[in-house]
């Protein structure tokens, strides 16, 4: 009778955990956003991203399968002034013509402690690759989860800024990018 009871709780157990594993894979476009700053001429200034698109696989308990795959509408951006999201367009800065489209995709994903990550990718912008580290945190709310980050990149790394805009006296070569995904539980 003890091994039927001692096997009876550690199969409720097992069942437990196994429904509190939720894999986060569900992007929820309108609860999420994508925003950058930088430098110009000495004054913070702030834009976003419009359009993206995600893939995501993300369970707490099982980080090491983790995945993450965001791919944003070059031509999306919004920098708050019209002549900008022009300018910005343009062959010297995005050439959306050529290249519509920037890319980050996770390789690793490494659990921090609490809730707090580290998330190893490739990001392509413009045709150029590098590999980055990006610090996240994680947070469960209900059937959703929020992921929360930042990546800091030098512009002039990934071509952004041609010609006379080269130079970094009047756009700083610091962009800080911020994400704040939500996603769904499945």
């Amino acid at each position: 009778m003890k091994r039927f009871v001692l096997a009876l709780f550690s199969t409720l157990a097992l069942a437990t955990s196994a429904a509190h594993a939720l894999e986060y894979s569900e992007v929820l476009a309108d609860k999420s956003q994508i925003t950058f700053g930088y430098q110009q001429m000495g004054v913070s200034m702030e834009g976003r991203f419009g359009t993206f698109s995600s893939e995501l696989r993300f369970d707490p308990a099982a980080v090491d399968s983790a995945r993450a795959a965001i791919e944003v509408e070059l031509a999306s951006v919004d920098t708050g002034l019209p002549d900008g999201n022009e300018e910005v367009a343009r062959k010297t800065w995005f050439n959306t013509a050529d290249f519509p489209t920037a890319r980050f995709e996770s390789t690793a994903v490494k659990a921090l402690g609490g809730n707090q990550y580290e998330v190893a990718g490739t990001l392509t912008i413009k045709g150029t690759t590098k590999d980055v580290i990006v610090p996240a945190t994680f947070t469960p709310e209900g059937d959703t989860g929020v992921f929360e980050g930042s990546l800091n990149i030098q512009r002039g790394d990934f071509s952004i800024g041609e010609g006379a805009w080269k130079a970094f006296d009047v756009v700083a070569n610091d962009v800080l990018i911020k994400f704040r995904i939500t996603a769904a539980a499945r």
